[in-house]
């Protein structure tokens, strides 16, 4: 086939031999006409060989294929690495917005939680209108009894043994007075932590802190459980009573001791558990009141079994608390006395079943008429409860299957718990018991529905009993 090019010299030199004819101008207008087809005939058959061609050529990828002998179809051009240099830099401007003006920025590496707390409750006795709290007899109502808000972390994180610097400040909305707008809203706890022993190396080694600032006291079991974990609404009543349930401002010592450990079930259980320490005693968020110091100790035995014994995870504590508080009349601070603590606790958790005992007793000198000590006031306060727990949610095998979300496996758990509470022993007749039953059902890993129902009894004839009714929904995050 004839080339394009040479049929296009062959149509240049048919024009100037008619030219040199001299025809009529008719003649040479369709003589010029057919030409231009001609012209534009050759043109396209000169298009569609350069396609050909272009087509037949290898691609710059193929190319440089061929040279090192990758597979073609894996082999990057420039303009692919252009077109991903650009997609890197709009995605690293992206983020770097997103982090500067929708995200919480810190000095430190923090963790922020909370709990919050949505309750109502029913009692078949109203609340008297006398009482300065409500201006009506009063049988229900909603409350938010409660919402925390905390931030943790490490000021200085050990990478080589975990010998970390750890802070907590946490914050605490409490409703103080029912039927009115009064509530407080302050710091319960602010820390920092020092861990001595490695905490890097397993499960096995002991642990031992030393934790300065505010904080909830080593004492028994309940005071140490937080929203998530407490089984019941409402605390054992001798925690209030008896001040335990107090956070206080001092150094206190914490550690273990000799931990069995069982890596298949995630279970550590250390032989002994201790802790002393020393603080101001009167109460958080203040000043010490005098010159004396509160002294605490705690020492909790767990019975060194494997994971499937019987007798796994039974536990007892004992716990002394040495306080002194200010003896005040109309004139003022007159002496000091002493105001001690006892407490005795056993816990036994074997899934499904649990029981947890605790007895605290308190011992706080009066001040007589003639401002000498006229005496010591015995308290008394102890609880029994005993609960059955059924579903997934602490099964191992369960926790770790994929999810999506908060999904988690639900559990549910029914209690029964009898709580009684002497302020004075020496006084009869002001001895209050109450009875409880109740069901917690666990939809998440943080969340928890709760169903009480109190029966309130007094060992004063003047008093009725009185039932309550209790339904609250607790998160945490």
């Amino acid at each position: 086939m004839p080339h394009p090019a040479n049929w296009l010299g062959a149509g240049l030199v048919a024009l100037a031999s008619a030219a040199q004819a001299a025809p009529s101008t008719e003649e040479l207008q369709k003589q010029i006409d057919a030409l231009r087809s001609t012209v534009e005939a050759l043109q396209r058959q000169l298009d569609d060989a350069r396609r050909v061609e272009t087509a037949a050529a290898p691609a710059p990828g193929a190319i440089v294929a061929a040279e090192t002998g990758a597979d073609p179809t894996t082999v990057a051009t420039k303009e692919d690495l252009d077109g991903l240099r650009a997609d890197l830099e709009n995605y690293k401007y992206e983020q770097q917005r997103n982090r500067e003006t929708k995200t919480a920025l810190t000095s430190r590496g923090t963790t922020i939680g909370g709990t919050i707390v949505a309750r109502a409750s029913y009692q078949d006795a109203p609340t008297s209108a006398g009482s300065s709290a409500v201006t009506d007899d009063r049988y229900s109502s909603f409350d938010i009894p409660t919402a925390t808000l905390n931030f943790s972390g490490s000021l200085y994180r050990d990478y080589a043994e975990g010998r970390n610097l750890d802070y907590r400040l946490a914050f605490q909305y409490a409703k103080t007075t029912p039927a009115t707008s009064n509530s407080n809203f302050n710091v319960t706890d602010a820390y920092l932590r020092y861990s001595f022993f490695p905490t890097l190396t397993g499960l096995e080694e002991p642990k031992l802190t030393l934790t300065l600032g505010q904080q909830q006291i080593p004492f028994g079991l309940e005071a140490q459980v937080g929203e998530e974990l407490r089984p019941v609404i409402n605390s054992a009543q001798f925690l209030s009573g008896l001040g335990v349930g107090n956070r206080q401002i001092g150094l206190i010592l914490r550690g273990d001791y000799d931990p069995y450990v069982d890596y298949g079930f995630n279970y550590r259980a250390p032989l002994l558990e201790y802790a002393v320490g020393v603080v101001n005693g009167n109460g958080p968020n203040k000043s010490d009141d005098n010159s004396e110091k509160d002294w605490l100790a705690r020492a909790a035995v767990t019975l060194p079994v494997d994971y499937n014994s019987l007798l796994r995870e039974l536990k007892i504590g004992a716990s002394w608390y040495k306080g002194t508080k200010n003896l005040a009349d109309k004139s003022g601070v007159v002496s000091h006395g002493r105001s001690d603590r006892y407490g005795f606790d056993v816990y036994y958790n074997h899934d499904p079943f649990g029981v947890t005992y605790e007895f605290a007793e308190g011992r706080d000198e009066y001040l007589a008429a003639d401002k000498s000590i006229g005496g010591t006031t015995r308290s008394r306060g102890q609880y029994l409860t005993l609960f059955y727990t059924w579903g997934e949610q602490w099964v191992k095998s369960f926790r770790g299957q994929a999810k999506y979300d908060d999904w988690w496996p639900k559990s549910y758990q029914a209690f029964l718990r009898w709580d009684q509470y002497d302020p004075d022993r020496s006084k009869p007749n002001d001895r209050t018991t109450i009875s409880t039953g109740g069901l917690n059902v666990f939809f998440a890993e943080t969340t928890k529905f709760q169903l009480n129902v109190n029966h309130y009894a007094y060992d004063d004839a003047a008093r009725e009993s009185v039932n309550e009714y209790l339904a609250q929904f607790q998160f945490g995050f």
